[in-house]
């Protein structure tokens, strides 16, 4: 990815970063039952105007993990998020000016815990709904789309899909949120009885406030549990 900025910032980078590998990150975020992912639009070089992953190169003397934390903080704000590696994307003609690698991460992201604010040389940052993504630059519409299988995968194997709620949540709102990742409409019942019994959810003494429909009760994830499923796993089927 470019990072065509200032005279001084392109020597810096260039003397710092290591030239044929670079970071791309998928950051998914869900908001009002619908999964979403966070672009930015480049401000400088050659794919100025166009809308991509955040991301961009690795210094010399940072870890790949350090590298994509300080490019999502640098680009969009985004700092102490659940972070996890793909794999890397090496097709010859990925990047138009040179051979250019890139490592995928995806992130799972509380909306609400974050204001997103464009950084660096990203001139916007903005949500877009997993159905409407435009056509993003080099492969990032493949990355999305290999992230997005990934995501599906691991949501049946771990519960990751919490970090993606607020902190209190409604079943139903745990349910569109697995539809939604999943791309499948889950038979309400079905679901609870499954999730319930999993116990890996903590009920509480309250209701949704301020909704023109019944409230419904609340739920948060009981850490303890979340942490052991995560470790050892779960075939978490519908």
């Amino acid at each position: 990815m470019d990072k065509k900025v200032d005279a001084g910032s392109v020597a810096k980078s260039e003397q710092n970063a290591m030239n044929a590998i670079t970071i791309d990150c998928v950051v998914f975020g869900f908001d009002e039952g619908s999964l979403e992912v966070l672009l930015v639009q480049h401000a400088e070089g050659i794919s100025k105007g166009k809308w991509g992953l955040p991301g961009g190169w690795i210094y010399k003397r940072e870890s790949t993990d350090d590298a994509a934390h300080r490019l999502l903080n640098e680009l969009t704000g985004l700092d102490n998020i659940y972070l996890e590696q793909l794999k890397a994307f090496g097709d010859p003609d990925r990047f138009p000016l040179r051979r250019v690698i890139t490592i995928g991460y995806y992130a799972l992201v509380k909306r609400e815990d974050y204001n997103i604010k464009a950084g660096f040389t990203a001139s916007d940052a903005k949500w877009y709904k997993i159905n409407s993504i435009p056509d993003l630059i080099y492969d990032h519409n493949e990355i999305l789309s290999y992230s997005i299988q990934n995501l599906r995968n691991r949501v049946r194997q771990a519960p990751i899909g919490f970090n993606l709620l607020p902190e209190k949540f409604t079943l139903l709102q745990l349910m569109h949120l697995y539809e939604e990742i999943l791309g499948i409409e889950l038979d309400k019942s079905n679901f609870r009885r499954k999730i319930l019994h999993m116990k890996l959810l903590a009920a509480l003494d309250e209701k949704q406030q301020d909704v023109s429909h019944r409230a419904a009760k609340l739920y948060k994830f009981d850490p303890d549990i979340y942490k052991k499923l995560t470790e050892k796993g779960f075939n978490f089927e519908f």
